[in-house]
């Protein structure tokens, strides 16, 4: 057993999980799961949720009135801690990479309607964001508001907690289903949900395999930033953890030309996986993944998930960052 931190309800768990019936894949015999962490709530909807239960918890803690974050022109975890904070009551300040668009479209408009601050950075000024939060919670203070900074996709040693909890209710649903998971994946971006589910798995001594495919970034920038919150983690809460146990595995190659964008057959899995199953994906986040994981399902023990029989995708959500790029969508 594990001592948990404070947390606030805030999503609606347990989350389905549910078995593809109708997508299938050349080659693979097996099954692939859904975990339908997309469907945490509804204006609130994605597995950031689960992270901010903690890290908003935290900050009510520490009397906080205020949250800042930060993320990109359509992050999730923005809209998420926006909504959240107009929910309860607490003022909200994001941060979001590039400049202001022409268009309010898609997560950014659910920020600007759940009345969130925003102030932009250019990109090539990204990397100055953290003293910029600073500033900024100073700024707050002289005026009488007390801030908690949350970092890019709620990924820190107190965030992570959302994801150990999750390994538990995933646990749930293996016996439910009567299933023991050869892999369970998901796509990385910030590294919090691969974090947490590696720590989960490893207290629960599970065999099942946890396989992320970065949409950013490379396999050594997860493997570092894993092992530093972990260790955070293990030093804010006092926890006996071996994280040099941690097996980190992250898939490279599905990330596409940059962030945010995706290649064309990344758009075509999303519009076939809506057609068959009526699954949603995002070209931001899931479509990479699940199109990695699928392409690596199709080369069988020739690809890096060998052996799969059951396979667990964890849905993370991200469905209003596809109306920005409805261009990129064809149809007959």
């Amino acid at each position: 057993m594990i001592d948990y931190p404070s947390r606030i309800q805030l999503a609606a768990l347990p989350t389905p999980f549910k078995k593809l019936e109708n997508f299938s894949v050349p080659g693979f015999n097996g099954n692939i799961w859904i975990k339908h962490d997309e469907m945490t709530g509804t204006e609130v909807s994605g597995n950031k949720v689960r992270k901010l239960e903690y890290c908003i918890a935290h900050a009510l803690k520490e009397k906080c009135n205020t949250l800042i974050t930060c993320g990109g022109i359509q992050s999730n975890h923005c809209r998420a801690t926006a909504v959240l904070g107009a929910k309860l009551g607490l003022k909200v300040h994001l941060i979001l990479r590039g400049v202001k668009p022409e268009f309010l479209e898609g997560n950014l408009l659910l920020d600007y309607l759940a009345g969130a601050q925003i102030s932009y950075l250019p990109k090539e000024e990204w990397d100055t964001h953290p003293a910029f939060a600073e500033d900024l919670k100073n700024r707050l203070s002289a005026s009488g508001d007390k801030a908690h900074f949350i970092p890019t996709g709620a990924s820190d040693e107190i965030g992570i907690w959302g994801y150990i909890a999750a390994w538990e209710e995933l646990v749930r649903d293996f016996a439910k289903h009567d299933i023991e998971p050869d892999y369970v994946v998901m796509a990385t971006g910030s590294g919090g949900t691969q974090a947490g589910l590696l720590v989960g798995a490893q207290i629960q001594r599970s065999l099942t395999k946890i396989v992320a495919f970065n949409v950013c970034d490379d396999a050594s920038y997860f493997e570092n930033k894993i092992n530093m919150d972990v260790s955070l983690w293990k030093q804010r809460y006092d926890v006996v953890f071996d994280e040099t146990k941690l097996d980190i595995k992250t898939l490279e190659g599905y990330a596409g030309p940059a962030y945010g964008e995706a290649e064309n057959i990344v758009f075509k899995m999303i519009a076939n996986l809506a057609k068959v199953e009526g699954v949603f994906l995002d070209p931001v986040y899931t479509g990479k993944a699940f199109h990695g994981m699928v392409t690596e399902l199709s080369l069988g023990d020739q690809g890096r998930l060998p052996g799969a029989k059951n396979i667990v995708f964890v849905h993370t959500g991200g469905l209003f960052g596809v109306f920005p790029h409805h261009e990129n969508f064809q149809f007959d």
